[in-house]
């Protein structure tokens, strides 16, 4: 059985912060504010992968009030989630995320963002797609107050791999 869960996370960009995206730190002059370290693309993947799972939501797991979570590293979140994916019964097929931000441009980090993603999750680079793209200067995003990720993840039954 194949399912397809979505993902969506915003965060507010400020001066003196640091810009984590997949787990790669962004040259920037605007950082992620966020409960921790603020990586909305593994925020965003987390939710799609524990949505088609039928799991639930990051903020259940990894709530922004509680204290543990404070300044975490998001990759610790996504590690999780893979194994709570997998205790359920699934494997990752594919997941494909747009990173919607105005600056800095992103092109040069996009291979290490996918590799640090697959490296993760335990999955091929081929299936993993991380794109970016502004708004053209419109809106709150386009104005560089902040910055947001959406995320589709496709997974697969266990069961099923091993009968075909």
């Amino acid at each position: 059985m194949m399912k397809t869960g979505i993902g969506y996370d915003v965060h507010q960009l400020k001066e003196g912060l640091p810009l984590i995206i997949g787990g790669v730190k962004i040259e920037s002059l605007l950082g992620s504010l966020g409960h921790s370290d603020g990586d909305g693309l593994i925020h965003a993947i987390c939710d799609s992968l524990l949505g088609a799972s039928g799991i639930g939501d990051i903020g259940t797991f990894f709530p922004s009030d509680n204290k543990k979570w404070r300044n975490a590293e998001s990759h610790l979140f996504l590690s999780e989630v893979n194994k709570m994916v997998l205790q359920a019964g699934y494997n990752i097929s594919n997941i494909d995320c747009t990173i919607i931000l105005q600056k800095p441009k992103l092109s040069k980090y996009i291979v290490n963002i996918k590799k640090n993603i697959a490296d993760i999750l335990n999955v091929d680079q081929k299936n993993i797609s991380v794109k970016a793209t502004t708004t053209d200067h419109l809106g709150y995003i386009g104005k560089s107050k902040g910055w947001s990720v959406i995320a589709i993840s496709t997974i697969y039954s266990i069961d099923e791999k091993n009968n075909n």
